[in-house]
């Protein structure tokens, strides 16, 4: 049986964000504005997907499936530039996160459509695009978290740090506490999320393929498959966020440079 709800169906499910905004304004927590550009921002985006996807999936071209997958890094570099409290200056505070993400979810999404799920073309939209978003969402918290716990401790510790690299640490050597701290914030979502998932949470793909008939087994096995791919993407654009961070942030004379973020 496929599950396909009727618009007055998914309408009355959004009485629940009504009551969040009840909770919102009852106890003064400020977030109503956010939430209902979120949800509006939700509806217009997904109902634009699926139009694209539409012709995306029945033409399978290949130069639409890459200026879909453009536009996906495109907005989502902004979201990671966006959740940061203090970002890079100029074009480091976009390219950056951008950059990483892309080469986390392409090398992860490569790997998968030419060596574990292989389908024909290894191109296809069906497959290519979904397996992109994830590994570009998941990518996308993970590095959106890391550079701003970066940026947010070494303006903590500035002292600390500089106290260490008057001592005669390299800028790496001083710089290495708090890439460790910011790398393990970032990975902290999908480590939950995997040690999370059957048994307190059944993912959002995997209840879907189970809904619309696939067997469990089948299911079971895409959706760890699909997490393994998902850390490693966020595992190396964070990686390489935070080096590159590091490196922006600091200069040759072994000097941290916090002149070059902004706030």
């Amino acid at each position: 049986m496929t599950i396909d709800p009727e618009n007055w169906e998914v309408l009355l499910a959004a009485v629940f964000l009504v009551i969040n905004a009840g909770l919102s304004l009852a106890l003064n927590l400020g977030f109503v504005r956010q939430m209902t550009v979120a949800a509006l921002r939700m509806v217009v985006q997904m109902a634009l997907i699926g139009l694209v996807l539409k012709v995306i999936l029945t033409t399978k071209s290949p130069g639409l499936t890459a200026l879909v997958a453009t536009v996906m890094l495109a907005v989502a570099g902004y979201e990671v530039m966006a959740r940061q409290e203090r970002r890079l200056k100029g074009v480091w505070g976009y390219g950056l996160g951008a950059a990483t993400m892309l080469l986390g979810a392409s090398v992860v999404m490569l790997f998968a459509l030419n060596v574990t799920i292989r389908p024909d073309p290894w191109y296809d939209p069906r497959y290519a695009i979904p397996l992109f978003g994830m590994m570009l969402g998941n990518a996308m918290t993970g590095i959106a978290i890391g550079l701003n716990a970066l940026a947010n401790d070494l303006a903590s510790r500035r002292a600390a740090v500089e106290a260490h690299l008057l001592t005669g640490a390299t800028r790496w050597q001083a710089l290495a506490p708090s890439m460790r701290r910011a790398a393990r914030a970032g990975l902290i979502p999908i480590i939950n999320a995997m040690a999370a998932t059957g048994v307190v949470s059944l993912p959002g793909m995997m209840t879907g393929q189970i809904l619309a008939g696939a067997d469990p087994e089948q299911a079971v096995r895409y959706q760890i498959l699909v997490m393994f791919l998902i850390a490693g993407a966020t595992g190396i654009g964070l990686v390489v966020a935070l080096w590159g961070a590091a490196w922006r942030l600091s200069d040759r004379r072994h000097r941290i440079r916090l002149d070059r973020l902004t706030g």
